[in-house]
Order: structure tokens, then sequence, then C-alpha cells
């Protein structure tokens, strides 16, 4: 097994960009992983047979997992579910999946959110250039997509306050003083 494969099954349809695959087994692996941009080769269940190539960009987990993690996306009722994003096992760096402009506008729409694009009838390559498509169907820079998911992602810090709140009473230890100054 090559580096940075995972075997994958499903058990209803899931959408990736440019098709629909049906409920089964499937080999994920990542045709070169140097770069910002990837190829990611999808094969079926005895690796015998490619049934797609899908350019993919980086993504980030704060937190490395030890198994795969497979991010679904959004998608109306009565749709399958979307592979949003794969991470290899033990990984930080993921590959987040772009769709062809007229399915990412249409999903854009759809989910009121940004969808990463390339143009149509492109076959995927690491040099293919990549947007992102906002609902009105307008294309934005990817670098403001991912700057505005890292910037909203962020967990929030609170401030450490200066000194610890008071959660008892100090009624036991007037108590305890009247029972020693009646015993002395």
């Amino acid at each position: 097994m090559p580096p940075d494969s995972t075997k994958l099954t499903f058990n209803e349809p899931v959408e990736i960009p440019g098709r629909v695959l049906e409920p089964g087994t499937y080999w994920f692996t990542l045709a070169d992983g140097d770069s910002d941009r990837n190829v990611v080769q999808i094969w079926n269940a005895d690796r015998t047979q490619l049934i797609t190539a899908v350019l993919a960009i980086r993504d980030y987990r704060l937190q490395p997992a030890g198994d795969t993690i497979i991010k679904f996306e959004e998608r109306p009722s009565g749709s399958p579910e979307a592979i949003h994003a794969w991470f290899y096992p033990g990984d930080n760096f993921g590959q987040e999946f772009v769709y062809p402009k007229a399915r990412a506008t249409q999903l854009a729409k759809q989910v009121s959110l940004p969808v990463l694009s390339m143009p149509d009838a492109t076959v995927p390559q690491k040099q293919t250039p990549v947007n992102a498509v906002n609902p009105s169907g307008e294309e934005l820079d990817v670098a403001e997509v991912v700057v505005s998911e890292v910037v909203t992602s962020q967990p929030t810090l609170q401030a450490t306050p200066q000194s610890l709140p008071q959660t008892a009473s100090s009624l036991p230890l007037v108590g305890l003083l009247g029972v020693l100054s009646l015993t002395g």
C-alpha cells in the first residue's frame, strides 16, 4: 500500500467533484503531495481501475487523528452526502476537494457558503487555477475564503481572571472561631 492511501467503504451514494460514487469500497490515494494543490486518485475496491482524479488543495486540522477523517459537506435533502475533505491518519494537513465551476455555483447557492471551484471541463492538474464561488455566483480568490474560514474557526480565547472567584462561604470559619472562643 503506497503512503497516503485509504480504503473507504460507503453504504450510501457519495458525491465527489464531477460524479457520484455508488455504495461500495474505494481506495483514495494522493498522486503527489509536494505542493499546495494535489490530485486525489479514486480507485475501485481491488485497485485495478482508476475511477477518477480529483483536484484538491490543502486543508488544515488543529489536531491530527489516529484514523482517517472524512469531512462531509452540507447538501440539500435528497442529495447524496458530499466529501469535503480527506485527512490521512496522523496528518494535520488533508485534501479539500475542488468542484467544477458550474457545480460549485449550484452548491454555493444551495448551502449559502463559498465553494472551491475550477474551470469546467478541466482535467485536474496541479496548475489548474482554483477560485471559490460565493452564493451570489461571484468568484472569490481562494485566499479570501481560506483566511475567513481560519479566522471564523479559531477557538475563542477567554481572558484569565486576575483573582479566583469566591465560591465558598466564610460561615464555617465563623462557627469554628465561636466554638474555639467558648472552649477557651
